[in-house]
């Protein structure tokens, strides 16, 4: 069942949406792309004449806390819906249930914060640091048989149950997936985001024009492994950088500075390049770097005399870290991807929020936007590679913008996300 298959008419949908929203220090959302992102899925709903209620996270709580209430995305909901939307203080209290019951057609409810109960995500909290096995996995098995309780709750809530968060589908947690259980699969369904990002990786896995490249940054090759390896057997290039390069170049013997490096992960890093030998994948990273002596990670900005200049990313002066991709760098990414028809791009080529040190993701951005216009497909995905097509302009320039990081690698590592799987079973 799809969602455009479905008449929401006199029906109450229970809608899992991704409003995990950055909120500066005055609870002001500075970014609202994730909310926007839901409004076509919200506003068929409301146009075929259905209720919703509306259940979300914001943050990693541990327990109900002001600073990460949904109570502060209210209004800009609102105004974004062109609805009033109604708000429940606790998602399992009795206002939820008694407001949910009484939605009319054309209403909206937005449930509390679903993460200020364990029960959402399944894991125990509040245990001591000395906790032995045996208590630990009671705690787990004490928190699983309540997560029944909370989801079928939030499940009598409505008649049908819309999956559209993106963001969490990697997640077995009671509203992302165990609540299909609670619903026929007649009533059970796919948002239009959902659909739209599923199909966004199956365009770049499925269905690959050819050269396909991918550009993988972040700062550890241990948490990239697993689609870096999945990928050397689709793709025909590979970009690597940002700062898990330099466990490479350390792999090799250079000198890298104060540079990040997974002194674990050398024999990793080799191996990888082994096997891009063997796939005959085109591996590449860069052959120079922007390197600085004082970056203050804290503000994103330089310390007061601080220097940076660029240097080889092998022969990194001693008390200077590598924060960017260098000039020749910068050039040899933008030809690999030049020519390309296929192109998905993950993690920025360094510390892009310091103005000094964009270049090199910048250059990775303008690339893929010049090619997306000479007909590629072109997926970002990961906060760090959105944020950098926002702050270069390129978002209406590449082919799709996906709201979610971790659930993208998951996909495209070719494990199964529980939150499609669950509509789907």
């Amino acid at each position: 069942m799809t969602i455009d298959q479905f008449n929401f008419a006199g029906k109450k949908a229970f809608v899992r949406v991704d409003f995990n929203v950055p909120l500066d220090e005055n609870f002001n959302i500075t970014d609202d792309t994730r909310m926007r992102a839901a409004l076509p899925t919200l506003k068929k709903i409301l146009a075929d004449g259905g209720s919703i209620i509306i259940g979300s996270h914001l943050g990693r709580p541990k327990g109900a806390t002001d600073k990460f209430s949904l109570k502060h995305i209210l209004k800009h909901l609102s105004e974004l819906l062109g609805v009033e939307v109604q708000f429940a203080n606790d998602c399992m209290g009795e206002e939820a249930a008694v407001k949910a019951a009484a939605l009319q057609p054309g209403e909206v409810l937005l449930l509390e914060n679903l993460r200020f109960y364990a029960e959402e995500e399944g894991k125990p909290r509040g245990l001591a640091e000395d906790a032995t096995d045996e208590e630990k996995k009671a705690a787990k098995a004490a928190v699983k048989e309540s997560q029944k309780e909370f989801t079928k709750k939030l499940a009598s809530y409505a008649d049908c149950w819309v999956m559209d968060a993106f963001g969490t589908a990697h997640r077995k947690h009671a509203s992302t997936a165990v609540i299909a259980d609670y619903f026929k699969p007649e009533d059970r369904m796919l948002g239009l985001l959902m659909e739209k990002e599923v199909q966004a990786v199956n365009n770049v896995l499925s269905d690959i024009k050819r050269p396909f490249i991918a550009i993988m940054g972040g700062s550890k090759v241990s948490t990239k492994i697993g689609i870096i390896e999945n990928l050397l057997g689709k793709v025909d290039k590979l970009i690597l950088c940002g700062g898990m390069t330099y466990t490479f170049a350390k792999a090799h013997g250079g000198e890298i500075g104060d540079s990040i490096v997974e002194m674990d992960k050398l024999d990793v890093a080799l191996d990888v390049e082994k096997k891009a030998k063997e796939n005959g994948v085109e591996l590449i990273m860069a052959p120079d770097a922007v390197v600085t002596n004082g970056l203050d990670f804290a503000t994103m900005s330089l310390k007061p005399g601080a220097e940076y200049k660029v240097a080889q990313a092998s022969a990194i002066p001693a008390g200077f870290e590598g924060v960017d991709a260098g000039p020749e760098a910068q050039k040899k990414f933008a030809a690999a991807i030049k020519g390309c028809k296929t192109i998905l791009w993950n993690g920025p080529a360094g510390v892009f929020e310091c103005d000094e040190f964009c270049a090199g993701s910048r250059a990775i951005g303008n690339a893929i936007a010049e090619a997306t216009a000479e007909g590629a497909f072109s997926l970002i995905g990961g906060g760090d590679s959105v944020a950098c097509c926002t702050k270069f302009g390129l978002t209406d320039k590449v082919s799709y913008i996906s709201t979610g990081g971790g659930a993208l690698l998951e996909a495209i590592e070719g494990k199964v996300l529980p939150g499609v799987a669950a509509v789907n079973e």
